[in-house]
């Protein structure tokens, strides 16, 4: 299942609030440290700004971690996409039977009335 972009930014954000309170650094101290500005990673964090290779590669540097390691999806929002997934499916496949359900009622209609155009 392809991650939808705005996840994609939940997922970043996530992770880099996790691993910064690991190190138990503020949002301060780590743009600091990671070399960005503060405002620049409150709207990460915010997901209201999405970020370049370049300074998700800052990111990954200041927390020891692969760049890659940002974009893994912990379980939590693993769960979140899959129940929203399984709710989609269920929607699509009651919406199919009732569609069904509505055709076959009209075709018995329109047989039994003898009424086909």
């Amino acid at each position: 299942m392809k991650p939808e972009p705005e996840s994609i930014r939940k997922i970043l954000s996530n992770n880099i609030k996790k691993y910064r309170r690991n190190f138990e650094y503020t949002q301060e101290k780590f743009a600091e440290k990671a070399g960005i500005s503060t405002q620049m990673l409150n709207d990460i964090e915010g997901c209201r700004r999405w970020v370049s290779s370049r300074t998700l590669t800052k990111l990954a540097k200041t927390l020891n971690i692969s760049e890659f390691e940002l974009l893994i999806p912990n379980n939590n929002d693993m769960e979140k996409t899959e129940k929203r997934h399984k709710f989609s499916l269920k929607s699509l496949n009651s919406l199919q039977k009732s569609i069904i359900k509505s055709i076959s009622a009209q075709f018995e209609k329109a047989k039994d009335s003898g009424n086909f155009i």
